[in-house]
């Protein structure tokens, strides 16, 4: 299996990412990616770093490594393609305006899905034509969906938590997932858009990622089926938690693998703290 680590360099690499980039190594070909399109928080020493700290525990990838940042018309193109089929519209709403549309008592009570808080399609009636700099790119998820007519596309999850194929279901992604972003406004793309059309460019036939992401997965199928790329199977592993039970964040450093390196650990003793 051809499948990828993909880390920001926004901070150090902690336990967490040390997990994922085994998991990834050891069920095949390992790419690395560096998804450093947040060009605010990204930082040349944490990408340093990151090369740094993984050869350190023994892992290797092939050369030269996909940098996001380098692939912006990539991600322009396949924007442009969504909205020439006409799947797409300009958003001007921020998240307080977002809040306050939710908070409407007409408005029952708000649902949070994978990007937070469900969109209530406020702006959804706006034509590309009306785009300003200033605006975000939303997917029309029913017209997504009605795009594709009744055989919608699946995918075969290989992970521990949710083994077996799966169908996108239409009802959970107009009601629990809503008009997602494509192109922040900052940014010209969004996750969910580059990680599919750069799974496609690398070939990646099983994309290993934590378990938080399950519920991102039927997205990325669906721009996948848009598109026209190949679904690949997806592995979502379980994630390495603070002693409160929290997932690990960057700001974590005390867990960052630079720490315990500093401290006298070895890439043996790491295995072990994450569990291989």
């Amino acid at each position: 299996m051809r499948t990828r680590f993909a880390p920001s360099p926004t901070g150090p690499l902690h336990l967490g990412h040390a997990f994922a980039a085994l998991t990834a190594f050891e069920r095949g070909e390992m790419l690395l990616r560096i998804e450093d399109i947040d060009t605010a928080r990204s930082r040349p020493e944490w990408e340093a770093q990151i090369y740094d700290d993984l050869a350190w525990l023994g892992l290797d990838w092939p050369r030269p490594v996909l940098r996001q940042s380098e692939r912006l018309a990539a991600y322009r193109a396949a924007l442009d393609r969504l909205g020439a089929m006409g799947l797409t519209y300009p958003c001007r709403c921020r998240r307080a305006d977002i809040r306050a549309a939710l908070s409407a008592p007409q408005a029952g009570a708000p649902v949070i899905g994978p990007d937070g808080l469900v969109y209530p399609g406020t702006c959804r009636g706006r034509a590309l034509t009306e785009a300003r700099p200033e605006d975000a790119i939303r997917l029309d998820m029913a017209r997504a969906l009605d795009r594709l007519g009744p055989a919608l596309p699946g995918f075969t999850e290989t992970g521990p938590m949710h083994p077996g194929p799966h169908r996108l279901d239409v009802r959970a992604l107009i009601e629990t997932v809503g008009d997602v972003v494509l192109a922040r406004r900052d940014l010209g793309t969004s996750y969910h858009l580059a990680v599919v059309v750069d799974d496609a460019f690398q070939r990646i036939e099983e994309v290993t990622r934590g378990e938080d992401l399950f519920e991102a997965t039927p997205i990325h199928v669906l721009l996948q089926a848009l598109l026209g790329l190949p679904t690949p199977a997806y592995h979502h592993h379980r994630l390495i938690l603070d002693d409160a039970g929290k997932r690990l964040a960057k700001r974590d450093d005390a867990r960052a693998i630079a720490a315990y390196r500093a401290e006298g650990a070895t890439p043996a003793d790491i295995r072990r703290m994450v569990g291989f």
